[in-house]
This record gives C-alpha cells, structure tokens and sequence, in this order.
C-alpha cells in the first residue's frame, strides 16, 4: 500500500509555474508528511521567476518533452515500454484516437513509473496532465487520480466526451469547491459518481493573521491579467471612487496579455495616481502588501470562451492575513465569502455594486475587523493545508488498496 515509503508520480503540463502554488503547496504538504513524490512535467518552464516555495521541493523532476516525438523516437519509446510492460502492444489500441504526442509521452510515464515502483498517478487539470496519466495508468496498470479546477471544466474547448472518459477511467476525482462537483454530477450523472471536493488549503503557519482594524485606505489585486479575473471592473469601480472623492490607492499585482488594453483604461480614466498595475510579485513580497491593505478585491468574471475561476487560491490567503475582501457571486467563491460574515459579495460587472462594497469597507474599520475575525475562522476549519491534503492522501491509500486486492484474487 502508499505510505511514507512509497510513492506517488505527479504528472503536470508545466513545471514550475508561478501562478500554481497551490500545487507546490500541496506537494510540500505531502512531502511533510512522509510522502515520496516524482514530479513529471509534459513541457518546460516558461516563466522568468518562481515563488520561493518551489526551492523547498524535494521531488525530483522528470521532462517528458514532446518536441522530439518523431517516428524514430516513438518507436523507440514503445520498445522501451514493451520491455518493462509485456502487455503494452495489447493495451495500446486503447489509446486510439488520442494525439500520437500524448501517446508518446505517456509510453514514456508508463515505463519509467514501472522501473521506479510508482503505485499512484495524481494529475492537476483535466487536460493535457490526466490525458497523458489516464493512458499511462492504462498501459502500466497503475490507478490515476487528478484535480480539476475550473478552466479545464468550463472553457469552451472542452470535450464532454473526452472528459467523461476521464471521470470513468480514474480511480477517484478530486474537484476544488461544491460547486464545481454539483456542476459535474449534473452534466456527467453516474459518472461523476467517483468525483469529491477537496478544497485547496492554506499553509496557516505561514499566513499569520493580522487585525485590519488600522490600515492604509489601499485597494489590493492579485492574478493573471486576463479577462477571467475581472481587472477591467476593478478599475471602473475606482473611477467611481474617484468621482465620490474618496482617498485609496489601488494595486493590481500580476502579469498577463491584456495590460496593454489595462493600462489604456487607467489613462482613459485618468487614473494613474491612484491605480498602479505592479506586475507579478514573489509571495515574500505580496503578503506585507496585503497585510497592509484595507480590502482585498476578488472581481472574478465569466470570460467570453467559458473560463473561469474556480476559488482563487489567493482569496483564501487574503482571507487568512485577515485581509477584509470582496468578491464576485460565481462558482466556488461564495463557499469562502459569506455575504457579510466572512466578506462583502457583488455581482459579476457590476462596478457601482463593487465600488460601493469597498468604500464600505475602506471607512469602517469595525467591519473590516468583524470580516476578517469570522473569515480567519472559516479558513481554519476548512481551508486548512495539511488537513486537506491528508485527505487527498487518503484517497491515494484507499484506491491503492482496492487495486492490490482485486490483484490479490486474480493471484489466488
């Protein structure tokens, strides 16, 4: 069975990325935890620099690039597999229709996770990672999990058929909020059966709460700048508080292809004393500006293609700091801002509504520390890291264990 001395293979599309360091966080928790993980990465890094987080992994990182995935190169990965995994030929007409790149890759996977005795595959987003981890738990007989957040449930380039395929083949799915699990069993019924929620978890110990009652009048934003994350209202609602004559400064922290069209909006508005797109920042930077804001803003929004977010990660850390915040009404949000106990929520483009919201909170300090009290609270019993990766581990541990026993009868 999976214990402290055994291993789990995390299979992911990119390795390292800024932006996920709720997958970081997770392994290090597991690693905490007497966990053995092997990271596999179907592509490179392509960021510039990374939370420090990522220097305290200890897993080794395994590339399974596609890019030399020519003739030759398959074959020769097929033979590789076939030595190690007699039935491999037999079982590979189960990845027909797939795309021979993730084919190739996951030959790769299934080979060297045979070699290394890996008794689980866990991948992040039902895209590019579980395809390439269904087909290896297909080829080397190895159960696969994987978490599924939000781009990979509601863009619109998402395969139903594809998906349900997924949810059928794996041991057990993880999804990230309530909401996105009542979605699924919706739309996939029996085969969702397997699916359960698992929030992502705050590392607690390292986001010391912090009373807002005395705070600068700031306005903090942290995310990818694309249109998902609701910047464009942000900014309108701090024209309004402009208009209103009411002091703050806003910072929007992140990087991402639509600042150009961002910063025209702050000129336009005449908003450049007020209104300040920083750029992506290391964790060691962001949490003294959150823990110095009086509201941190969360203007999450349903992007044209279907994308959305699921339960920003970074919410849960403001909310943690004891940083007051205001969000939107969508997908897993409210389960984390609970209208007027644990923050204040808006409706999606709703800029009077929103700048209303935060003017609230930047003129009532008993509020912000009212908010920010009963917000510390719920993340600790519910949001908590290390409680909720126990709980993917276990899940790790049950699903092995099913396996090793119907492998047991075969045997008998």
């Amino acid at each position: 069975m999976i214990s402290a001395n055994g291993r789990v293979a995390y299979v992911l599309k990119r390795y390292p990325t800024l932006s996920q360091t709720f997958i970081v966080n997770e392994i290090l928790a597991h690693e905490a935890a007497g966990l053995q993980i092997e990271i596999y990465s179907l592509k490179p890094p392509f960021d510039t620099h990374f939370q420090e987080a990522i220097s305290r992994v200890r897993a080794p990182v395994h590339y399974l690039s596609a890019e030399a995935a020519k003739i030759a190169h398959l074959w020769e990965a097929f033979t590789d597999a076939a030595d190690v995994l007699p039935d491999f030929y037999s079982r590979l007409a189960m990845a027909a229709g797939e795309e021979g790149h993730y084919v190739y890759q996951a030959a790769l996977l299934a080979s060297r996770i045979r070699r290394q005795g890996i008794a689980h595959l866990h991948a992040h987003f039902a895209s590019s990672a579980t395809t390439v981890a269904r087909l290896a738990s297909l080829f080397a007989d190895v159960p696969y999990t994987f978490t599924t957040h939000a781009k990979d449930i509601f863009h619109e380039n998402v395969s139903a058929h594809d998906f349900e395929r997924k949810l059928l083949d794996a041991a057990a799915v993880v999804t990230v909020s309530q909401y996105n699990l009542e979605f699924l069993r919706s739309t996939f019924g029996a085969a969702a059966d397997g699916v359960i929620c698992i929030y992502n978890g705050v590392e607690l110990n390292g986001f010391a709460y912090r009373s807002p009652e005395d705070r600068l009048p700031r306005i903090v934003a942290v995310g990818r700048l694309v249109e998902k994350k609701g910047f464009s209202d942000l900014i309108q609602a701090c024209a309004l508080l402009k208009e209103w004559g009411q002091p703050f400064e806003c910072k929007i922290i992140g990087s991402g292809e639509i600042e150009m069209g961002l910063r025209s909006q702050i000129m336009r508005l005449s908003l450049e004393g007020q209104v300040e797109l920083v750029g992506a920042l290391p964790q060691r930077a962001l949490i003294p500006l959150l823990q110095e804001a009086a509201v941190m803003v969360v203007p999450s929004v349903i992007a044209a293609n279907g994308d959305r977010d699921g339960l920003p990660t970074v919410l849960l850390e403001a909310m943690a700091l004891g940083t007051p915040c205001v969000s939107t009404d969508l997908t897993g949000i409210p389960e984390a801002v609970h209208q007027e106990h644990t923050g204040l929520m808006v409706r999606q483009h709703d800029s009077l509504a929103l700048a209303r919201a935060v003017q609230q909170l930047l003129n009532n300090p008993p509020l912000r520390v009212r908010l920010a009290e009963q917000a510390r609270k719920l993340i600790e019993s519910q949001f908590d890291l290390h409680a909720n990766t126990s709980r993917l581990r276990s899940l790790f541990v049950s699903q092995h264990e099913i396996l090793f026993q119907k492998s047991r009868k075969a045997c008998l």
